[in-house]
């Protein structure tokens, strides 16, 4: 209880010291951004004269550069021919989730830490339906370069991100773009984890996570405006000190929950692995505005490894079985099991605008390879696409759309969109493969030989849009049918499920305003399943999580203010266990992951361009009728802990 009394003093003192600063910093001119929710801002391609824009001249002329000189945009805009120029995000709402996990409001399954393994809590339609690795437990970590940002800048930009989190799990991110000429921009991104073990670390620097990611991009565009070029290279390395979990009271009567950096742990000499690298450029040619030529190549190279000690006691943990024993004799005291995936793709289309219209029709070939070290014989795939796009611009606020890609022979994507000022329906029509994993793995404890049916999905969502003066309400429904799903069972064993799966799922997101200083907000989503293979999909029925805090500006609007509380809650479900063995979670039915909420405080602050966050982690820890919640089976969440971060910016 005196943590929780010296955190709340701790944050009130940061907030009358921001009063100093407050006096030496000359007042802004915008108004509160923290109440703006669209922080787009468009210009339109054709207004920009060789990729100038007007002058950077204030009235006493010095060169005022900032969040507006320093912009941002996407390739899949390029592609639709619609530029979005972004400024640097500089608004507080949900600041003080930094992490991934936080980032995506809670709804990813992971180990309880930082960079852990995790999965989305709901059914997520793949965007490849074709054949994918299936080693996907750190997709949320990696920066894939089709998402990453292009610059187009007028002067040298930095963005500067730490994040100090209790328990010493730390992020670094560093994100620098420059201007060649008022048409080249270069620029490079950096990411770093360093999550210390949350259970059972033996010294200060026993790191769960070790990450370290960069990667570089480019864009060109012709003097003319006719030829676009967009460039980046990623590479990602995530090492993972793998733990097992809590060994079970259960298995050993010595072992407790809940006593975290004292906790009895399985394993402790198994090291997972995910490397990343990836080449991609999208340029395209413009013959006329009706008219565009476009190329896309990708190339993609990822390595997942598992190395364990089965000399020691973490042979405790895995099947006694070793299976790889006999063509390989090191596999006895040693498990490593190796993987990798390499797939090459190119993507050549034509598009354009037409009379309010965007259309694009593609071909697309890949191929590729799973490989591993026991495999009995090649994994290889070719694949070749065909698709396109159409986009209706009816109005600013009215809009259709639909687009498809058919993968010769047998698997497809359809999907098309309405959006209007009241209402938003979206539906997909989808058949996609089973990963290539699912399919083939010899690994040490674990090997399959699969020839699965590809997975069906229809998908309808809908969303209304209601809006009072102060309040905001977004009502919506979503509704799956999932046919021969491939998953995990109870053996950590692929398999294929013979029916299908039925998801209701009823939400319902909120926006309300509390006279001129409070906000709250609130998003609730209910899931029913049923179906043959209902069972298989493991969802929490009822999630919830919700937001008050105080929201305004002070000291003469020097300095912007988020404090509050921040609420997520769950209803009892038996969550997906995970196994270290073949880096996937499967289904079991022993472990119940019991509905707890959990209540962090937090501040955030903006003064001027520098955002700060303080956190308290699990506020309520000892006041609930149970000790601590779970994350997944045998993982504890987090206990009390305090987190620091800070972003700046820098423009010159």
């Amino acid at each position: 209880m005196n943590k929780r009394i010296l955190c709340f003093i701790f944050f009130f003192s940061v907030v009358s010291l921001t009063s100093a600063f407050a006096q030496v910093i000359a007042p802004p001119t915008r108004k509160n951004p923290n109440q703006q929710q669209n922080r787009e801002r468009v210009i339109p391609q054709e207004e920009e004269e060789a990729g100038e824009r007007k002058s950077l001249l204030d009235d006493s002329t010095r060169m005022v550069y900032g969040p507006t000189t320093s912009l941002y945009f996407f390739e899949k805009d390029i592609k639709r021919n619609n530029l979005i120029l972004y400024p640097q995000d500089t608004v507080l709402n949900n600041f003080h989730n930094y992490s991934p996990v936080e980032k995506s409001n809670w709804k990813y399954q992971d180990l309880g830490n930082i960079g852990s393994a995790a999965k989305p809590i709901f059914y997520e339609i793949p965007d490849v339906i074709g054949t994918r690795s299936g080693f996907s437990v750190y997709d949320l970590y990696y920066h894939a370069p089709e998402d990453n940002k292009y610059f187009d800048t007028k002067s040298p930009f930095t963005e500067m991100s730490a994040f100090f989190g209790g328990g010493q799990r730390n992020m670094l991110d560093l994100a620098f773009a420059r201007n060649i000429n008022p048409r080249w921009n270069v620029g490079f991104n950096f990411h770093t984890i360093r999550a210390r073990k949350t259970l059972n670390p033996n010294a200060r620097d026993d790191n769960m996570v070790v990450q370290n990611s960069y990667s570089l991009h480019t864009n060109y565009r012709s003097e003319n405006g006719k030829y676009w070029f967009l460039g980046n290279f990623s590479r990602m390395l995530h090492k993972v000190n793998e733990i097992g979990g809590i060994i079970p009271p259960s298995v050993d009567s010595t072992s407790v929950y809940f006593t975290y950096e004292d906790a009895k742990v399985w394993l402790s000499n198994t090291q997972a692995s995910d490397l990343r690298q990836e080449y991609r450029f999208y340029h395209e040619y413009s013959v006329r505005d009706e008219l565009q030529i476009y190329h896309i190549f990708d190339q993609k190279n990822n390595d997942f490894t598992l190395s364990a000690a089965m000399n020691s006691s973490d042979s405790l943990f895995f099947p006694s079985a070793r299976l790889n024993a006999l063509m390989d004799s090191t596999q006895l005291d040693t498990t490593r099991n190796y993987s990798d995936f390499k797939e090459w793709g190119n993507e050549i289309g034509f598009k354009g605008s037409f009379k309010g219209f965007y259309y694009n029709a593609h071909a697309k070939f890949r191929t590729g390879r799973m490989k591993s070290t026991f495999y009995p014989k090649k994994n290889n795939f070719n694949e070749v696409y065909i698709g396109g796009e159409l986009i209706g611009k009816i109005s600013e606020k009215w809009s259709i759309s639909a687009d498809g890609e058919y993968l010769i022979p047998g698997a497809f994507r359809l999907h098309g969109l309405f959006v209007s000022p009241w209402l938003e329906v979206d539906y997909t029509k989808a058949v996609y493969k089973p990963t290539a994993m699912q399919q083939m793995y010899y690994g040490n404890h674990f090997q399959w030989d699969n020839d699965f049916d590809n997975i069906g999905v229809d998908q309808v969502r809908g969303v209304f849009k209601i809006d009072f003066n102060k309040i905001q309400l977004r009502p919506s429904l979503t509704i799956n049918r999932v046919n021969n799903y491939v998953f995990f069972n109870q053996d950590s064993v692929a398999a294929q499920a013979s029916g299908e799966a039925f998801m209701l799922i009823p939400g319902l997101k909120s926006s309300i305003r509390i006279g001129q200083k409070f906000q709250w907000d609130t998003e609730v989503i209910f899931t029913q399943i049923s179906g043959a293979s209902g069972d298989v999909f493991r969802i929490p029925q009822l999630y919830a999580n919700t937001k008050f805090y105080f929201d305004s500006p002070m000291f003469n609007e020097n300095v912007y203010v988020q404090l509050g509380v921040d609420i997520r809650y769950h209803s009892d479900y038996f969550a997906d266990a995970y196994n270290p063995a073949t880096q996937q979670f499967y289904l079991q039915n022993n472990f119940n992951i019991y509905a707890y909420p959990v209540a962090d405080v937090f501040l955030d602050f903006r003064i001027n361009r520098t955002r700060v966050l303080l956190k308290y982690n699990h506020l309520n820890s000892g006041l609930m009728n149970q000790e601590g919640y779970f994350v997944t089976p045998d993982y504890t969440g987090y206990k009390s802990f305090i987190d620091l971060g800070i972003t700046w910016y820098l423009f010159d």
